[in-house]
């Protein structure tokens, strides 16, 4: 019924969605921050959730009328402590940025040290890159990895960090193919003084599956976004660790002792940061959290691993130059200097073949931003139409044929309808998923 009335009211939007679904049909979608959400989150994001302000917390509203969304603030609160084993959190920033800001607010205060993963090799643009707020607001500092193994060193960032004596340690990435090891870090916070966060907004799903290391126990705040692997609907969300309270104490003198970081995050994203919370998003965000608790969310996990090992062998037998020589997560970073070809190039002539990615810096790149040397590919979306090992390797040999072929539209016509058999073994949604 939804699909006549829109088909009906507005047939331009209705046209547009029903292209953007085929797209996604159609398209072997590789971009390693992009996954596909279930029908029943997208239904949860369409419901009548939508129209109604929420401003605060639940039982502690701004607006009456509030009774039902309280509830479903609460479901997908108490969801989210279960999945991540954390003591507090925040469902209610609109992104990853969002939530972010928030920790900026809470813990730091404007012209503040920040260090945090270059974004050039692999970080994340909210963690002091010089065109972001946390760039412009704070004074960042940035730690990267070795040229001859595309790995960070903890020595070294160690060495960084007491020369810097930053108010705050940040981890996370975009583009960053090796697990962190959080226990070295918070080592290296607590030497320094610094408050340490991570920000696991790409592997938040693989976190949450306990496939890779867990930061809770040893950051000071934890911020995801919802969706990438977590599988869920765009939106960020804040996280503290059990054992914060006990493990804060010898740094928090600095701004006073605080009770309760729950308290001061919950005023930073409202009213610090944001205004009323989007409930038919928070809504959708329980319906995921509710899904990732189930048995077979750790086995899609586990899948996404094993389709990027697969591709990343793949790949490296036809020589192509990978990042740190491999990955622990969802994603490859792909140096395509060897191949003569640019990321964006690369972007360009896949996107012909039906075969999206996104081009990317790689450490110590030699072009510019808007060009680069590199493309990062991820597993977790054609993960959840079904694929395994198999077609990830005839994923790999796809790209190949293209990349290798650069100028060869009719290789790339030729491949594209191969990419599209391919997904008709894998359906998605229906003719328009709304």
């Amino acid at each position: 019924m939804l699909n006549k009335r829109l088909s009906e009211q507005d047939p331009e939007v209705f046209s547009l969605v029903e292209k953007e679904t085929d797209r996604q049909n159609q398209n072997a979608e590789m971009i390693a921050s992009e996954n596909f959400a279930s029908k029943a989150v997208m239904e949860a994001m369409g419901s009548a959730l939508t129209n109604k302000y929420a401003e605060g917390l639940p039982g502690k509203r701004y607006y009456g009328g509030c009774k039902f969304v309280d509830v479903v603030e609460d479901l997908a609160r108490d969801r989210a402590k279960t999945l991540f084993g954390a003591d507090w959190v925040n469902v209610q920033p609109h992104s990853g940025a969002q939530a972010n800001a928030a920790v900026y607010l809470t813990f730091m205060k404007p012209g503040d040290k920040l260090l945090g993963f270059d974004l050039s090799h692999g970080g994340h643009l909210t963690h002091g890159s010089p065109v972001n707020f946390s760039g412009i607001m704070y004074d960042a500092h940035f730690y990267g990895v070795e040229k001859e193994t595309g790995r960070l060193d903890m020595n070294k960032i160690r060495e960084k960090a007491k020369e810097v004596k930053p108010r705050m340690l940040s981890i996370g990435a975009s583009a960053y193919t090796r697990d962190f090891d959080y226990e070295a870090f918070r080592d290296i916070a607590d030497e320094v003084g610094a408050f340490l966060w991570m920000d696991m907004a790409h592997t938040a799903g693989l976190i949450a599956a306990k496939l890779l290391n867990d930061p809770l126990p040893w950051a000071h705040v934890t911020t995801t976004t919802t969706h990438k692997t977590l599988r869920g609907p765009r939106g960020g969300m804040i996280l503290v660790g059990r054992d914060t309270e006990n493990t804060i104490g010898k740094i928090a003198p600095k701004s006073g002792r605080v009770k309760n970081w729950g308290e001061v995050l919950d005023g930073a994203v409202f009213p610090g940061t944001q205004g009323g919370p989007l409930m038919h998003v928070i809504a959708a965000k329980a319906v995921a959290f509710g899904e990732a608790l189930q048995p077979d969310f750790k086995v899609y996990q586990q899948q996404v691993l094993k389709n990027a090992k697969a591709m990343a062998g793949a790949l490296t037998e036809m020589g192509y130059n990978l990042v740190s020589g491999g990955t622990d997560n969802h994603l490859l970073l792909i140096d395509l200097r060897n191949k003569n070809i640019t990321g964006t190039t690369a972007e360009n002539i896949l996107g012909a073949a039906e075969i999206t990615v996104n081009k990317n810096m790689v450490p110590f790149d030699t072009e510019s931003p808007f060009v680069t040397s590199g493309i990062r590919v991820g597993a977790p979306a054609m993960t959840t139409r079904g694929m395994k090992e198999p077609e990830f390797e005839y994923l790999a040999k796809l790209m190949d044929q293209v990349l290798s072929n650069p100028t060869d539209e009719q290789m790339h016509h030729k491949t594209a309808q191969e990419v599209k058999a391919l997904c008709e073994r894998f359906p998605l949604y229906d003719a328009v998923a709304i």
